[in-house]
Parts: C-alpha cells; sequence; structure tokens
C-alpha cells in the first residue's frame, strides 16, 4: 500500500510537473502578446500625438479661416447696400424722367397746333432766307462779272 501511496505521490508529481509547465508556457506566450501590445500602443500613442498636434493647428486655421470669411462677408454686405441704393437712385431717376417725358409727351399733344403752326412758319421763314440769300449771290456774281468785264474793255479801247 505505501506503494500505491508513493505511486500516486509521483503521479501527482509528475501532474503537477506537467501543469507548471504548461502554465509557463502559456504565461510565456501572454506575456509576448502583451509586449506586442504595449509596442503597438506606444506607437499608437506616438500617432495620437500627432493627430492631436494636427487637429490643433487645423482648428486654429479653421477658426483664423472663419474670422476671414465673417470680416469679407461683412465688407460685402456694405458693397451688396451700396449697389442697391445705386439701383433705387437710378430706378427713381427712369421714374423721373418718365414723368418728364409723359408731360412733355401731353404739353406737345395738347399745343399740337400751335407747334404745327410754328414749324409752318419756321419753313416759310427758312425760304424766304434762302431766296434773299441767292438773290445776294446773283447779285454778287454779277457784280464780279462787270469788274472782270469793265478792265478787259478799258484794255481794248487804249490798244485801239
Amino acid at each position: 500500500m505505501i506503494i500505491i501511496l508513493y505511486l500516486s505521490a509521483a503521479v501527482a508529481a509528475i501532474a503537477f510537473f506537467y501543469l507548471v509547465i504548461s502554465i509557463s508556457k502559456t504565461l510565456r506566450s501572454v506575456q509576448q502578446t502583451l509586449d506586442s501590445v504595449a509596442v503597438t500602443l506606444t506607437g499608437l500613442e506616438k500617432q495620437m500625438t500627432g493627430i492631436t498636434t494636427e487637429t490643433t493647428a487645423l482648428l486654429h486655421k479653421t477658426n483664423l479661416l472663419a474670422e476671414d470669411i465673417q470680416r469679407k462677408s461683412e465688407s460685402l454686405n456694405v458693397v451688396v447696400d451700396s449697389v442697391k441704393d445705386v439701383g433705387d437712385s437710378i430706378h427713381d431717376l427712369n421714374k423721373s424722367i418718365r414723368n418728364v417725358s409723359n408731360s412733355v409727351t401731353q404739353k406737345v399733344e395738347a399745343n399740337k397746333e400751335n407747334v404745327a403752326q410754328v414749324i409752318q412758319w419756321s419753313n416759310v421763314a427758312l425760304d424766304i432766307w434762302g431766296r434773299i440769300k441767292a438773290k445776294k449771290q446773283q447779285t454778287e456774281v454779277t457784280e464780279e462779272q462787270v469788274e472782270v468785264v469793265e478792265p478787259q474793255v478799258k484794255r481794248s479801247r487804249s490798244y485801239s
């Protein structure tokens, strides 16, 4: 019985030894995995630091860009308001010109007969003026012809 006891103690020792070796292999494998995870986390931490720095710089640039757009938008609002004022002024000017044109048209329509008479008298006056001018030119041409003929007559008399 003692042999069974020694034999069972030996089996228990061998089982315990096998258990220790298995646990040791498992712990080494877990150690390698944890080392790999630690290296990966270190690289990930460096990348996160770089991403955080770039994100901060990008956020700063975005804020500056938003402020610049806000300023330009306000400046553009002033220009748009000015253009609107110019458009309103042109509209008012067109309205005034239309009113003046309508007023002139109405007055011309009201005085149509007077205008027709003025045009007729103007045509008559221009015709008379043209006739007077034509007579005056004929008179001047005739006087020049007389002056040109008289010297020739004098010359012909002195030769004879």
